[in-house]
């Protein structure tokens, strides 16, 4: 058996553990497997196994890797992690089915002309920048209001819920668990938020979806 297929098959079942621990038997954990700078060829023993959920962060590298494996494998949902620019949204749609990282109006505004050209509607995640750091792309919670009403009823964008990275230097528990809050408050029931090393502790606080790289397929040599 292939070493990424092991790890996937020990990381879903720490997440089942951890399910039971939590006596949560409806929750349903989406494991997006990060390959951005891996090979089809470190991936395809992952497509064969039948996880469907990957995750990439640029464009160009996404269209060279995944056109051809979509139009062969209709059940992979590719998703989009890192930022996006306006001017690569046509590139997105409809190649990503998930957009983690929406945190502006212009970005909503274009998605929105987009999605309406190809009558494809992503499913959308808005980032929020939950410890309001400057270096960091999203929208501080306490705009979240605001634009997410527009964001719905200017733009007509499928908001399945809210993204978070957390501070690197800091517990990020502390902000998994305003995030829950704010996921809860405003009605959605998927979260996406955690990756390799922090996983579990998103889990405990609402994640549904989990961005998980390294774990799987090693670490990363560029």
């Amino acid at each position: 058996m292939h070493q990424s297929i092991i790890n996937l098959t020990t990381i879903n079942k720490e997440i089942n553990d951890k399910i039971s621990e939590n006596d949560d038997k409806k929750k349903k954990v989406n494991i997006v497997a990060v390959s951005k700078t891996f090979k089809i060829i470190d991936i395809e023993p992952m497509i064969k196994f039948g996880h469907i959920h990957f995750g990439e962060n640029k464009v160009q590298e996404a269209i060279d890797k995944w056109s051809d494996i979509k139009i062969n494998n209709k059940n992979i949902k590719l998703h989009l992690i890192g930022k996006l620019q306006t001017n690569k949204v046509k590139f997105v749609l409809p190649l990503f089915d998930y957009i983690h990282s929406l945190d502006n109006l212009k970005l909503a505004a274009k998605i929105s002309n987009e999605q309406s050209k190809k009558n494809f509607r992503p499913k959308i995640f808005v980032q929020v920048n939950i410890a309001n750091e400057i270096q960091k792309s999203g929208i501080e919670a306490k705009n979240l209001e605001t634009f997410l009403k527009s964001c719905r009823e200017d733009y007509d964008l499928d908001i399945l819920g809210l993204m978070c990275i957390p501070p690197v230097d800091k517990n990020p528990e502390i902000y998994f668990k305003e995030m829950n809050l704010l996921n809860k408050k405003f009605g959605f029931n998927d979260l996406s938020m955690g990756m390799s090393n922090d996983f579990i502790s998103a889990i405990d606080n609402g994640a549904t979806y989990i961005r998980v790289g390294s774990k799987i397929f090693g670490e990363r040599t560029i």
